[in-house]
Parts: structure tokens; C-alpha cells; sequence
């Protein structure tokens, strides 16, 4: 059987890519060319409403997040849709280049879309970097950090006469007595199996 967490061991940040209209917590992030405008590629999961934003777009912004970074940025980014909410409503954010981005992190990088890659689950969205700043020198985010500490990041809690089941891989918590045998992480895509009891 394969054992997931293997991946938590591949060196990744932790971002929150965003559109002019939304925005999700992402973790495949790479340059893949240098000189004066390299190229920044990014996967974003075919399911996932940014995805979609993404086609009908010409740029996208990464914001980096730092260790310290506040829990409700992960929690709104990583674990709601833009069809239901505006992610940027209770946010501190800045527009640049006509794409919002998130103040309270290490930085950002605006790209302009060249070229995008399909697969099965996901594409890849490769940018062209056009601007880019750093707002603190901090320590980035690690994706294996954030798996070791996501319970305590997310301030995962047992709602009042609810069960609490977390997604051992993204984190996404479901609320019931038992996970539905057909059920899919709406973060991730995995199945029940993957899925923890919250102890209390």
C-alpha cells in the first residue's frame, strides 16, 4: 500500500495563488527558467473553481506565506470555493497588476499565463514573471511543516454534538458520525480512506 506522507518529504512552500475574481491555497510551485523575466509554474487541480478562473485570465499572483502566517488565510484560501464566498472580503490585500495579493505574507510574484499543461487531475499554468517584492525576510512555509502542524494551524475542534474527520493529506475537515463510503476530499480529491477521527 502506498504510503502518502513520503510526498510531505518533497521540498515545497506553501502559497495562495490568486485570480481577478478568487483564489486557492496551492503547493507545486516552481521556476523552471531564469533571466530577467523567468518562468513560474504552478499546478492547480482541474476540480478546483480557481482552475476555471485561471482559462479565462491572462495573470495569476503567488503570495508566499510565512511560518507565522494567520490560520484564517489557510482556512478561507484552502477550504472554501470563490462560487460561494469572496475569499478576499474579510482580507488584507493590495492589487497589483490587476490581481490581488495577499499582504500579510513574505511576498508575492505577479506572472503573465504563456502556456498551461494538462493531466488527469491537474493542470500546469506556466507564468512569466512580471513583478514581484518582498514585504519581510521571514521563513517560508513548508508544505511538510504544514502537514506535521495542520491541526494545530487550522484550530481543528469538535463542533457541539458533531464528529470531526480530518483529511490526513490537505487537511479538509468533514463533520459527521462516518464518512460516506463514496465520499471525495473536496481539498485533494482523496477518498474515506485518508480520512482521521478527531479524537476529543
Amino acid at each position: 500500500m502506498k504510503n502518502e506522507k513520503i510526498m510531505w518529504k518533497i521540498t515545497q512552500g506553501m502559497y495562495v495563488l490568486t485570480t481577478k475574481n478568487g483564489g486557492c491555497i496551492v503547493d507545486s510551485v516552481s521556476q523552471v527558467s531564469g533571466g530577467e523575466n523567468p518562468l513560474i509554474a504552478v499546478a492547480v487541480m482541474k476540480k478546483n473553481y480557481t482552475n476555471e478562473l485561471l482559462k479565462k485570465d491572462d495573470k495569476f499572483a503567488i503570495s508566499v506565506l510565512g511560518m507565522d502566517v494567520d490560520s484564517e488565510i489557510i482556512k478561507t484560501f484552502g477550504f472554501n470555493s470563490a462560487r460561494d464566498i469572496n475569499k478576499f472580503e474579510n482580507m488584507s490585500i493590495s492589487e497589483v497588476e490587476g490581481v490581488n495579493i495577499i499582504n500579510n505574507s513574505l511576498g508575492y510574484m505577479i506572472c503573465e499565463i504563456v502556456d498551461s499543461i494538462e493531466n488527469d487531475t491537474h493542470t500546469l499554468f506556466i507564468g512569466k514573471l512580471i513583478e514581484a517584492d518582498m514585504f519581510q525576510n521571514g521563513e517560508a512555509m513548508s508544505y511538510g511543516y504544514y502537514q506535521e502542524h495542520k491541526e494545530e494551524l487550522l484550530k481543528v475542534k469538535t463542533e457541539q454534538g458533531k464528529t470531526a474527520w480530518i483529511c490526513t493529506i490537505c487537511g479538509y475537515i468533514y463533520y459527521g458520525e462516518e464518512v460516506p463510503e463514496d465520499y471525495q476530499c473536496p481539498g485533494c480529491g482523496v477518498g474515506k480512506e485518508l480520512f482521521k477521527k478527531k479524537e476529543n
